[in-house]
């Protein structure tokens, strides 16, 4: 009999363990507003890291279920709050407020043909891009009311043959932006998480990593500006869903035989039947928070 941890995810709220003394290094603080449920999680030193399998920084989570079914008030609510976090959290990053001179790069990672990993290159093709207007057309700009706003659909590695990190490089290089938003779809462990929970992080992201296919990071030090990874969560690796149903049912330890079974099975990834909704629904939500963060105060 074997006993390993099959748990998969990226968001910290779920890798966070929950039996760690205050003084560990982790900085938490949870909240509800208007009915979201927000966590604040500060991973401040390495060994900190290693127990939650996350990098050190800031993880930001708002969570309200269903987030592709939501009443036009509650999706207000959602979309504004996570605008706020947003402009909150580029503002610490950059150490700046945005304005008409600020520049966001916003890249949406995935594979547009596979729809669990859409919700970048969807949330790309909503936005309303402004970085071009300010020399071509300074009253539109000016009429706008928005920061300089550029975005880049990388697509795959399978597809290009070039690295994600090497494309969004090669357009912070030329665009030259404040701040890179990296979008991408990611990993839960609980099937509740699922398109009802979005995540941002001041630490960038590794595309892929949470189903095992690890790609080159993205983050200050690879693509030579900030990188505030904004996620959602769309599927679920098989393996945790049978390794929870186990635990729920008290089977602690498996045998070598199910051990096996668990293994083979760590290459298949659940999504909701939704997902179709949830891809364009979610995508609209993230492209007008982003606008709404990085509108000009009058």
């Amino acid at each position: 009999m074997t006993t390993q941890n099959y748990t998969r995810t990226d968001l910290a709220c779920e890798a966070r363990p929950t039996a760690l003394p205050k003084e560990t290094g982790i900085r938490a603080n949870e909240w509800e507003e208007d009915g979201i449920n927000i966590s604040d999680l500060h991973i401040l030193d390495r060994k900190a890291a290693e127990d939650c399998g996350l990098s050190c920084g800031r993880y930001i989570t708002l969570s309200r279920p269903r987030l592709w079914s939501l009443s036009e008030d509650v999706y207000t609510s959602f979309r504004n709050q996570l605008a706020a976090q947003l402009k909150m959290l580029a503002r610490e990053m950059t150490g700046r407020s945005p304005d008409a001179q600020f520049g966001v790069l916003v890249a949406g990672l995935g594979n547009r043909d596979i729809t669990p990993d859409a919700i970048g290159p969807l949330t790309v093709d909503k936005l309303e891009v402004t970085r071009h207007l300010q020399s071509h057309s300074p009253q539109a700009f000016r009429a706008i009311g928005r920061c300089m706003l550029s975005a880049l659909a990388p697509g795959v590695l399978g597809q290009t043959g070039i690295e994600t990190v090497e494309l969004i490089r090669g357009a912070v290089e030329n665009a030259r932006p404040d701040l890179v938003i990296a979008v991408d779809a990611l990993v839960a462990r609980s099937c509740e998480r699922l398109a009802s929970t979005v995540q941002l992080s001041d630490r960038g992201i590794a595309p892929g990593s949470g189903i095992g296919n690890n790609r080159k990071s993205i983050c200050a030090d690879t693509v030579g500006a900030p990188v505030l990874a904004l996620g959602v969560p769309t599927v679920v690796d098989s393996s945790t869903l049978v390794y929870d149903a186990l635990a729920r049912a008290g089977i602690g330890e498996i045998s070598d035989e199910l051990r096996e079974v668990l293994e083979n099975g760590r290459g298949f990834f659940v999504s909701p039947k939704e997902s179709d909704v949830i891809a364009a629904q979610i995508s609209s939500l993230l492209a007008e928070a982003i606008e709404i963060a990085f509108t000009i105060a009058a």
